[in-house]
């Protein structure tokens, strides 16, 4: 059952060029929410009829929720003015999120702030073999890394114009951990998060190895709650809503 909490901000700090953590003091939320999840969050400063906007849970412990987002409009725009102190109101936990353990080797793939969900799953599901496959266009794009390698993450990057890691995609580096788990006969479970080219990608090969496949799909998640429709993603199933269904769905019942 979703929880309208007054949240307090209880810092607001850069998280590279254009990206920012936002950290609240919500104890109702932090303990009812898991990795995958998300919350509506009313953004202050905007008129009280502005809808709310969607986000992805970074980590949720001690009481505190923390948001990983990038400035992209005149919401997030907004919610970049809030300073420690301020109240925000926040809707949540919305939707399905990601499994709570591992069949398999852990497989992270992420693009962008589609690392958010991926670092409160790491740290939930507390395995050693856990690796972080992280793409960018450059650098800049490389999110809270040193957080996932404090967690013990095996990271792993790759960025389009080679300013730091492998260049390229980072299905490059996806791929040859894969060939070398098979090659090992080993099983391995693919969780992803990011840009709809690399969430394909990744329920591609999760279906082609025969191997679980989770994937955290970004859509304008308007409402939060099913009743809009605005978020609707093809299914084997039919149309599913992701802020309903999802936004966390098997590989094999995703139609592109």
């Amino acid at each position: 059952m979703a929880i309208n909490e007054n949240a307090t901000v209880a810092s607001h700090d850069d998280a590279g060029p254009g990206y920012r953590f936002l950290v609240l003091d919500a104890t109702r939320l932090a303990s009812a929410l898991v990795p995958g999840q998300f919350v509506h969050v009313r953004v202050p400063g905007l008129e009280p009829t502005a809808l709310r906007r969607p986000f992805s849970v970074f980590d949720a412990d001690d009481g505190k929720v923390t948001l990983l987002y990038k400035v992209v409009g005149r919401g997030t725009a907004a919610l970049a003015t809030a300073r420690a102190g301020d109240e925000v109101e926040v809707l949540g936990p919305l939707g399905h999120g990601f499994p709570s353990a591992s069949k398999g080797v852990p497989l992270l793939v992420g693009g962008g702030y589609g690392v958010a969900p991926l670092h409160f799953l790491a740290k939930r599901l507390k395995d050693s073999r856990t690796i972080l496959f992280v793409g960018g266009r450059t650098k800049d794009d490389l999110l809270a890394l040193d957080r996932f390698e404090a967690l013990g993450v095996d990271v792993r990057i790759a960025t389009n114009d080679g300013s730091a890691g492998e260049k390229g995609f980072v299905t490059g580096p996806l791929d040859a951990a894969l060939d070398e788990l098979r090659g090992r006969g080993e099983p391995f479970e693919l969780f992803t998060c990011g840009p709809d080219g690399l969430l394909k990608a990744v329920a591609d090969r999760a279906v082609a190895a025969g191997m679980p496949g989770w994937i955290s799909m970004d859509r304008h998640m308007v409402c939060g709650v099913g009743a809009c429709y605005a978020c609707i993603q093809k299914t084997v199933h039919g149309n599913s809503r992701c802020c309903v269904e999802g936004p966390v769905f098997k590989a094999e019942d995703l139609v592109w």
